[in-house]
């Protein structure tokens, strides 16, 4: 029986067409997945389901859900059924969670503000709703804060209150985006069962299509705000029948050409010994021992010129904690870090080694300053250099490295989609012609086409210029295709090591089998029968 159905949808915002004549059908009990990339309209469509559409929409067609036309819903009615009928699961949890409010009040106030239940029974039915996606009284009190808890807990806050009062509809926008991936398969397997135990319909809104094949009974794929194809999950995965599907396939499916370039050389760039780095923990009470907790514990490797390095491991395993102390940022307790010949001790360290070694971070709007030009932001690392006489040449150059043009740099930040911001944050981390970049989840936010852009790009400019690449992420698709070399971490300490295919192929130690095991795959018969149908 049809739970939700959208017929003409149509959305506008200040007269700029976003949804043209969209249309689907979401069954009772079934997961729907919306799939495209990144402006193609899908968190709008969610949006619009919920009536949550910014100043200046004007929306047409229809949402039909229990022989009501939610477009036309007046706001008290709608706040009535956001939550109670219908549920949302925001991208990025610690954004959608109140940091002021301990997790137990969030969950609780969902059934408080519907009439649900009194506060103590609010509180109680909140206990029972975060027990239920694996944050337990024992280790996760209801007096709790969001930022006590790692990404994964918090988007299992974020489920508990979206499910609080059992809604017939669950909405997910990218769940999982952000998190590694045994984090992203037990949320996925949490998502599943609810869905199973609850008899709910879930729309699952996300670009990563291993994700949909898994989980979706039905899917559509929404391209410039239309859908171009819509089907049964296997049927679509397929047959593959609108250009654009098969462009997304292709994409996530693309390995950047990495056979010609400059061959790594013995001598490294980068030296770890030893490396430890501890954290002093609060104390239990005024006169008991400060306690200690050892981040990374004895980590040794050498990245040589030219040469690209994955690490890998879950959330919590020490990379970020390690990362700082290659880039000088974090004092050691114990170990060395040498930098082209040149040792790494924070916090003094000279700007001819930090000239040697860039950055590029997972939010790339995060990272820039909104307020100056793009021609001040990519000519931040000039401080380390000293004068540059030739400064103007240096900017239209990277610009034009990345695949921007110099007329680029007179513009703001907020001008550019994601991966031209990504491409930008890549110009200034070659602004100073390091030996060093480290991709700090570089391409994780991205969908597959942008994605697929950006790993080319990498590797066309490590052929052009020979630098080395500490490549951390947790997608170990794209650690497989951009590095020669990986690294996995767990609890501090790195528990196997060596080529990226054999580690890949053939692994070794428990951990890396169980990371391997995680990741979504479409199923390989899916993917011979699709190539064949394009």
């Amino acid at each position: 029986m049809t739970l939700l159905a959208a017929e003409g949808l149509t959305l506008a915002i200040h007269g700029t067409p976003i949804l043209r004549d969209v249309g689907f059908a979401i069954e009772e009990g079934e997961v729907f997945g919306l799939v495209g990339e990144s402006g193609s309209g899908k968190s709008m469509t969610a949006l619009a389901v919920m009536g949550l559409l910014p100043n200046g929409a004007t929306v047409t067609g229809q949402v039909a859900m229990g022989g009501r036309d939610l477009i036309s819903l007046p706001e008290r009615e709608m706040c009535a059924l956001r939550g109670n009928e219908v549920g949302m699961i925001f991208q990025e949890p610690m954004t959608a969670l109140n940091p002021v409010q301990t997790i137990g009040d969030q969950v609780a106030e969902t059934l408080v503000v519907h009439g649900a239940a009194s506060r103590g029974e609010a509180l109680s039915a909140a206990r029972a709703r975060l027990d239920r996606v694996g944050l337990t009284a024992d280790r996760f009190p209801l007096t709790r804060y969001p930022h006590e808890l790692s990404g994964g807990q918090r988007q299992r806050v974020c489920i508990a209150m979206a499910v609080a009062l059992r809604p017939k509809l669950l909405i997910a926008d990218e769940p999982t985006t952000a998190l590694d991936v045994t984090t992203q398969a037990q949320i996925l397997d949490l998502l599943e069962g609810l869905v199973r135990e609850e008899g709910m319909a879930l729309m699952l809104i996300t670009h990563d299509l291993a994700v949909v094949s898994g989980l979706a009974t039905h899917v559509a794929v929404m391209q410039t705000g239309e859908i171009v194809e819509a089907a049964e999950t296997e049927v679509l995965f397929r047959k593959r029948a609108h250009a654009y599907t098969r462009a997304l396939f292709a994409a996530s499916e693309h390995q950047p050409d990495r056979a010609v370039g400059v061959p790594p050389v013995p001598e490294p760039v980068l030296e770890v010994r030893e490396v430890v780095r501890d954290y002093t923990l609060p104390r239990s009470s005024l006169f008991a021992p400060a306690p200690k907790l050892r981040a990374v514990d004895q980590v040794s490797f050498r990245l040589a010129a030219g040469e690209s390095l994955g690490l890998v491991g879950e959330s919590g395993c020490g990379k970020s904690t390690l990362t700082r102390a290659i880039l000088g940022l974090e004092p050691l307790q114990g170990g060395e870090i040498w930098l082209a010949g040149a040792p790494v001790l924070a916090p003094h360290v000279p700007n001819e080694v930090r000239r040697r070694m860039q950055v590029v971070f997972q939010d790339p709007f995060g990272s820039f300053n909104p307020r100056h030009r793009v021609d001040r932001l990519v000519t931040e690392p000039f401080h380390l250099l000293g004068d540059v006489p030739d400064r103007a040449r240096r900017i239209d150059e990277a610009l034009v490295h990345v695949g921007l043009t110099p007329a680029d740099k007179e513009k703001y930040i907020h001008e550019f989609s994601g991966g031209q911001r990504q491409r930008i944050a890549m110009a200034r981390a070659l602004i100073t012609r390091p030996d060093l970049i480290v991709l700090d989840e570089a391409v994780s936010a991205l969908d597959v086409r942008i994605r697929a852009q950006i790993l080319d790009l990498l590797a066309d400019l490590q052929a052009e210029y020979g630098m080395a690449y500490l490549f951390i992420s947790h997608d170990l698709s794209v650690v497989r295709a951009i590095t020669d070399r990986v690294l996995v971490m767990q609890a501090g300490r790195i528990v196997e090591a060596g080529e990226t295919e054999q580690v890949f192929t053939a692994p070794a130690h428990g951990y890396t089998k169980d990371l391997i095991a995680a990741t979504p795959r479409i199923p390989s018969e899916w993917q011979a029968a699709g190539l064949v149908g394009a």
